[in-house]
């Protein structure tokens, strides 16, 4: 079986170690890849947002199955443009995957469809929206309604820094197109949890839960990131509120989006806090987190593909999807100075033994040597029966593996493993 992972980054690496643990899996092809992905896959340098040359490539190459991976190519409707091609693909359609397109679009169906969410308004007029800053609740949330490589949110503790986002995203283009819309609302206190799910339209099966990290240095300072890191599954994540995120959020969210004809296929991500009167959506994905992936991908027991494929063909209730009860931590590796400015081009010493724990996102191959090409380089993920021993196991293959200019935080789970041994919180 030839299969096509379209995307290039950690979460891609992570899906395609995960492909090849199936023996049909003849042949994967990353376009474009990595460095580090060219180890698993052979890698093809088309853009992932190349939608007519990556339709060709598979038409060429009599492609068997293909996955769609990150946001901008769903959005943009390469799910439907193989699929066009009569090529079966994992990935929601371009009408399904405005979910995460537009946060206008999710914020009303959320809203019209009584799904928990922030209160929200909606803005197309920056002059409307400054004079909405002057009276709204603080601290606030600016979001720019498109896709900004996840750093189109800006938490305001100030009617200062609302108004300053606000010019940022509307007036200054700082996202371009994206914040031609914005969304302004309400600001949630309480524990993030990430939820990825599998569904093939009807069914929805929840993976285990995961914990981010998104600033960039230790004690959640900084400046906000595409993510430092992960563990799983995330403590805060009890039996109680995986039951009321299934029948409150999970089943309909699925349910909206089909009866606004949009029903989704693939791999939606629940971005949830769990607020003082119960779980709230924060944010809508319409694929696989990065690096949530990296946690929850070694979890799974049944096979990638087959579960895959399930989802595709609308037959996920028949497959009993498994997941290990042990415990993952991924510890990204960064160069320094990322997510601003840092140089590239560093050799990358990995051992070999320690191959199959690395997920490798910002590398190039040159000369036969990986070399950082990134600000997110790699992320080193860890299997445990415990937390507390695959934090530790991940920072211990963290310490074996160098490149110049290296960073990464050192506290990823810590505050997971305090709730989890002080307050003894079951997995769910």
């Amino acid at each position: 079986m030839k299969i096509l992972v379209v995307g290039g980054g950690g979460r891609e690496h992570a899906i395609i170690k995960k492909l090849k643990e199936n023996p049909a899996a003849e042949v994967i092809y990353a376009l474009p890849g990595n460095g580090g992905i060219a180890r698993d896959a052979v890698c093809v340098n088309i853009d992932a947002k190349d939608i007519d040359a990556i339709t060709a490539f598979a038409c060429d190459n009599k492609i068997d199955y293909a996955v769609v991976a990150p946001d901008d190519p769903l959005v943009l409707g390469c799910v439907d443009a193989l699929e066009a091609k009569g090529i079966s693909c994992f990935g929601p359609q371009k009408k399904a995957a405005i979910i995460e397109g537009s946060k206008v679009f999710s914020k009303n169906l959320m809203k019209k469809y009584g799904i928990p969410t922030a209160k929200y308004e909606v803005f197309d007029s920056a002059e409307k929206a400054l004079e909405y800053v002057k009276t709204a609740p603080i601290p606030t949330v600016i979001k720019a309604d498109g896709l900004a490589l996840g750093k189109g949110v800006i938490i305001a503790m100030s009617r200062e820094e609302a108004a300053d986002a606000v010019k940022q995203i509307m007036q200054d283009k700082k996202f371009g197109a994206s914040g031609e819309h914005i969304v302004i609302e309400e600001f949630l206190e309480g524990p993030e949890v990430s939820v990825l799910s599998f569904t093939d339209g009807k069914t929805v099966v929840p993976m285990i839960s995961s914990m981010d990290h998104k600033r960039a240095l230790d004690g959640d300072k900084g400046l906000n990131t595409g993510g430092m890191g992960t563990i799983a599954p995330n403590p805060y994540y009890t039996p109680d509120v995986a039951k009321r995120c299934m029948q409150e959020i999970f089943l309909p969210t699925i349910n909206a989006m089909n009866s606004e004809g949009r029903t989704f296929k693939g791999c939606l991500y629940f971005g949830l806090m769990i607020t003082k009167d119960g779980p709230k959506v924060i944010e809508y994905n319409c694929r696989f987190g990065d690096p949530e992936t990296q946690v929850v991908l070694p979890l799974l027991k049944t096979d990638l593909l087959t579960v895959m494929q399930a989802v595709t063909a609308g037959t996920l209730s028949e497959v009993k999807v498994e997941f290990s009860d042990e415990s993952a931590c991924c510890v990204v590796m960064a160069s320094d100075g990322y997510p601003v400015s840092y140089k590239k081009g560093f050799e990358i010493n990995i051992p070999d033994e320690l191959a199959d724990n690395v997920y490798v996102a910002g590398a190039a191959d040159k000369d036969g040597r990986l070399v950082t090409s990134g600000g997110r380089v790699l992320g080193v993920t860890a299997v445990e029966k415990t937390l507390k021993g695959a934090i530790d196991a991940a920072y211990d293959m963290v310490s074996k593996i160098s490149f110049e200019n290296a960073y990464y935080r050192h506290d990823i789970g810590k505050r997971a493993l305090a709730v989890s041994e002080d307050n003894g919180v079951p997995r769910s």
